[in-house]
């Protein structure tokens, strides 16, 4: 006798997966190292705080195509005038901003290369050498910058005076050659960005100190010397106390000396000023407008090895 065998009953079917929600899509997403889109809020939210940054910057060059009459009423103006150009010939031309930029490019330049190399070879001395007194010195750095600047300027001068370096460039160029917070920050980077094994093996081959230092430290630190370089330039450009007290007299101050010079007089004019200011500040957006994106790319590739 042949036996037939039946096939159970069939069950329910199994109920359709709800469909994914754009929060679990973007979830996804991130988990599989996909592209993340803004939505509109957020281009929004970007948008204002794009143009609450640049308001200032805006503003200037309103105010400097503008005159005093106008500057004087209220509401002020929030739109450009005919005069921005003529205002901007006439504060080239008394300001000698043509000189005071260079004498700027000269000190901003040599201070922030000068300051890089020396608070990268001190930071990996501080993070990856092995000597004594090592944190009691840096902890003595790290107390230098709770120090105001201001109080060191009367013995600055003095050493300035009998030096006889009085309106020279040096005079400025020479207290700005090292930065306490320069050591700080490369020490803080190299700690996390530079493996002993690495300086482990170039010991193993031979190299000297100052190889390890050429052939190792600067390529691991090349990202965070171009945040800092970037960083001291621009400190080094808005330098105005200093450079006020010792290069007044020869005709050749820096950018913001030559600028604080500007329409002076019983009744200052405001738009010739901020002409100056707008001039000053140029160079550093097309600084930033240049190597901006290095640097991004530096603080990225910096945050991804940390």
């Amino acid at each position: 006798m042949t036996t037939t065998l039946t096939p159970p009953p069939a069950g329910p079917a199994p109920e359709p997966a709800p469909p994914a929600t754009r929060r679990t899509r973007r979830a996804k997403a991130a988990r599989a190292g996909g592209q993340l889109h803004a939505g509109p809020i957020a281009y929004v939210i970007l948008a204002l705080f794009t143009l609450g940054s640049l308001f200032p910057l805006i503003w200037t060059a309103i105010a400097a195509s503008r005159d005093n009459q106008r500057l004087a009423q209220t509401p002020p103006p929030f739109w450009f005038g005919g005069n921005l150009f003529d205002k901007l010939e006439v504060a080239w031309e008394d300001a000698n901003l043509g000189e005071a930029f260079l004498n700027t490019t000269i000190v901003a330049g040599i201070s922030a290369v000068t300051i890089v190399v020396l608070s990268t070879i001190a930071g990996f001395a501080f993070a990856k050498l092995r000597f004594k007194g090592r944190n009691a010195a840096m902890l003595v750095v790290i107390g230098t910058m709770m120090v105001p600047p201001q109080l060191s300027i009367i013995p600055l001068y003095m050493m300035v005076a009998k030096l006889d370096w009085s309106d020279q460039l040096q005079a400025v160029i020479l207290p700005s050659l090292v930065s306490a917070f320069g050591v700080f920050f490369m020490r803080q980077y190299l700690l996390q960005a530079l493996p002993d094994e690495i300086i482990e093996a170039a010991r193993v081959d031979g190299a000297s100190s100052w190889r390890v230092v050429w052939h190792v430290v600067f390529p691991t630190a090349r990202p965070a010397m171009a945040v800092l370089g970037m960083l001291m330039f621009v400190q080094a450009w808005n330098d105005f106390l200093w450079p006020f007290l010792v290069l007044t007299q020869n005709g050749s101050p820096t950018v913001q000396v030559a600028v604080a010079g500007l329409g002076r007089g019983y009744t200052p004019d405001q738009s010739l000023i901020m002409a100056g200011a707008l001039l000053g500040t140029l160079p550093l957006l097309l600084v930033f407008a240049i190597f901006g994106k290095q640097i991004v790319g530096g603080i990225m590739q910096g945050a991804v090895k940390g």
